[in-house]
C-alpha cells in the first residue's frame, strides 16, 4: 500500500494507509514502526513514511508475483479484470517463485498488467510510461487509454459496460464548472461514443497524450 500510495503521488501517513487498508490509526502505526525496525521504512520529515531502497524491491518483487497472476488468470484461464484483484491476492503468497517465473514465461514475459499497471522485472525495475490521470486533461486532449488505477470491480464492470479500456483512443470534450463531470468521447473518431465521467473514474484512469 505504500509503494501505491507512492506510485500516484498521494501523501503516505498513518492515516491515508489507515484509510485504505480499513484499520485504525494505531494498527497502522504499528505496522510502520514494525517495517521500520525490518528496515523497510523511513520517516522522512515533511514528506511522511517512504520506502527504503530494500523496501521498494521488495514491494516490487510482491507486485511482480501478483500482477503475473492476475495477467494469467485472464490470458490463461478466461477471468475478466473485474474478477482477478482478490484472487491475486490469495495466490499471490501461495505459490513459489519457480511457478511465477514459469507464467511469465508463458506469458511472453509482459511488462503490463490487465489493469494496465508495469509488472516489475526480476530485477526489480519498472517500464515507466508518461501518462497523465483523465482528470488533469484540459478539453481537446487526446491519447489512449493506458492505466486503471482502481481495481474496484464495480467500478472495472462499469468501465466494461461502456467500452472504455485499455488501448482506447479518448478525447477531453469539455470539463463541466462547479465539479461537474468531464465529458469525453471513447473510440475510433467514426464510432466514438460520448460519456460524462465523474472525478472518481477521472482518477483513475491513465491516459498517454498523443
Amino acid at each position: 500500500m505504500i509503494y501505491g500510495l507512492a506510485e500516484r503521488g498521494e501523501p503516505v501517513t498513518n492515516t491515508s494507509l489507515a484509510s485504505r487498508l480499513e484499520v485504525s490509526p494505531s494498527s497502522a502505526s504499528g505496522m510502520v514502526t514494525k517495517l521500520s525496525q525490518q528496515g523497510l521504512v523511513a520517516h522522512v520529515p515533511y514528506r511522511g513514511i517512504e520506502l527504503t531502497g530494500e523496501g521498494r524491491l521488495l514491494a516490487r518483487a510482491v507486485l511482480r508475483r501478483h500482477r503475473l497472476i492476475e495477467s494469467y488468470l485472464v490470458s490463461e484461464l478466461g477471468y475478466t479484470w473485474d474478477e482477478v484483484h482478490v484472487e491475486a491476492d490469495q495466490l499471490e503468497h501461495a505459490v513459489s517463485d519457480r511457478l511465477i517465473e514459469r507464467i511469465a514465461a508463458k506469458l511472453g514475459n509482459p511488462v503490463r498488467d490487465p489493469h494496465g499497471d508495469p509488472i516489475p522485472a526480476m530485477d526489480g525495475s519498472v517500464e515507466e510510461l508518461p501518462t497523465h490521470l483523465l482528470d488533469e486533461l484540459e478539453p481537446g486532449t487526446v491519447g489512449e487509454i493506458v492505466r486503471v488505477w482502481d481495481t474496484d470491480p464495480e467500478l472495472l464492470r462499469y468501465l466494461s459496460e461502456r467500452a472504455i479500456g485499455l488501448g482506447e483512443r479518448i478525447e477531453v470534450v469539455e470539463r463541466q464548472p462547479f465539479g461537474g463531470p468531464i465529458v469525453v468521447r471513447v473510440g475510433s473518431p467514426a464510432q466514438a461514443a460520448t460519456h460524462a465521467l465523474g472525478k472518481e473514474i477521472a482518477q483513475a484512469l491513465s491516459v498517454a497524450v498523443r
